[in-house]
This record gives structure tokens, C-alpha cells and sequence, in this order.
């Protein structure tokens, strides 16, 4: 990079006070949030990855120097966006793993949904029939926050929001709600694994000297237009 298109000592020092405010910001939402999926903890989430980015960049392209924050790499995972500018509407993909880790605890609560219920199939008497009876009972985000009381144990998750012109046609893509997603229409997307907790443990113990980490609950910050516990 040529000097005359290095960023000044006054850009680079208001870029660090922007990862500062960014910082604040987060820490609030956090001690505020209003649970797991909290939007305002998203937010400054991706705020303060934006933030940290542009000061790791203009403090490289200043002094030669990089600073320890790991911004998890969203190019790899989605190609640049290419939806609507404007869209007028958005779709909502969730997909959420699970374990059943203690099959009669499940059953058992299958079985008091169908006493409740009145009705006399034996539904509840098998795993598959149990989270049959469990998901027509209850929202799937309440069984997100409910899962260990039903004998089950998270897995990996995500969420992707998609952008377009228009709404579908009523029905049209039920048959295969997922096959048609595009890629280049992911407004953002929000996974949440343990294997981040992993990663962040094993950094633990190869160094002993505190790392600054931008990896949240919530992986992915947004793709552009611009996020994991």
C-alpha cells in the first residue's frame, strides 16, 4: 500500500475507540439480554465484529501490526450477497439437532400430554410417537428452552435469514421446504456448536496468555449487506 492510501494515526486511534464503545455495548446487551435468542445481543454482536475488523485492518495497513481478536470467517461459509437491495420479505430457516438422552424421561412426559389430551393411542409408548406428541404440544422455541425437562440434549443449531422480492404462493414450497435455498440471499445466519467451546479450550491450553476472542454465542456476523457460544 502506497503512503498516500495508508490510513492516518487519527483514523486508526478513532477505529480503536469505536472497538471500545462497540465493547460497552455488547457487555450491556448481554447483562441485559432477555434470553438465548436475544436480537439486541446479535446486534451489537455484529457491531462490535464490524468494529474490531476495521480497526485489526487499519492498524495493519498504519503500523504493520495485527491485534489478537479471532472474527469468525463467515466467506468461507456463504458467498457474498446478492439478494434484493430492498427485499420485501424474508424467510426464516432453523434447524435445530438434538440427542435423546434419557428416552423415559421423554416418554414419560409424552404420556402426560396424552392423558391431558383424553385420547387413547398409544403414541407415547415409543421415542418417535413421544417427540410426535412433544413438537405438536409445544412451540419449537419452547422446547429450546425446555429440552432437559423432556430428556433431550442440544447438538448443533442454525439459523439462516433469507431475503427476497416477494412471498411465495401459499403451498408452493411445501413439498420441499429446503431445497431451494440461495445461498447469495443470506441476509445473515447464526450457528451455535460445541464445537466452538472446543476451539476456545484448546487455545487455552496450548497458550497461557490471555487471548481476546470475538466469538459470541452466536457465530456469524452479517454477511454484507455486511456471529456463537
Amino acid at each position: 500500500m502506497s503512503d498516500a492510501a495508508q490510513p492516518t494515526a487519527a483514523e486508526v486511534r478513532a477505529a480503536a475507540e469505536a472497538v471500545k464503545t462497540a465493547l460497552d455495548r455488547h457487555l450491556a446487551a448481554v447483562e441485559s439480554r432477555s434470553g438465548d435468542d436475544d436480537p439486541a445481543v446479535y446486534e451489537a454482536f455484529n457491531q462490535l465484529a464490524a468494529a474490531a475488523e476495521t480497526y485489526d485492518e487499519l492498524l495493519y495497513d498504519r503500523y504493520d501490526e495485527v491485534t489478537p481478536f479471532e472474527i469468525p470467517g463467515t466467506e468461507e461459509a456463504l458467498p457474498p450477497y446478492a439478494g434484493p437491495e430492498e427485499p420485501n420479505a424474508l424467510s426464516v430457516l432453523i434447524r435445530r439437532d438434538y440427542a435423546v438422552a434419557e428416552p423415559q424421561r421423554l416418554l414419560a412426559h409424552a404420556q402426560r400430554i396424552e392423558e391431558a389430551d383424553g385420547e387413547g393411542s398409544e403414541a407415547s409408548s415409543t421415542v418417535h410417537g413421544a417427540l410426535g406428541l412433544l413438537f405438536g404440544e409445544y412451540e419449537p422455541d419452547e422446547i429450546a428452552s425446555r429440552h432437559k425437562e423432556f430428556g433431550l440434549e442440544e447438538g448443533d443449531s442454525t439459523l439462516w435469514v433469507t431475503a427476497s422480492d416477494e412471498i411465495p404462493d401459499p403451498g408452493e414450497w411445501l413439498e420441499a421446504p429446503f431445497e431451494q435455498v440461495d445461498p447469495e440471499a443470506v441476509v445473515c445466519r447464526f450457528d451455535v456448536s460445541a464445537v466452538f467451546d472446543d476451539d476456545e479450550d484448546d487455545e487455552d491450553e496450548d497458550d497461557d496468555d490471555l487471548e481476546t476472542v470475538l466469538a459470541p454465542d452466536t457465530d456469524q456476523d452479517l454477511e454484507p449487506l455486511d456471529a456463537d457460544r
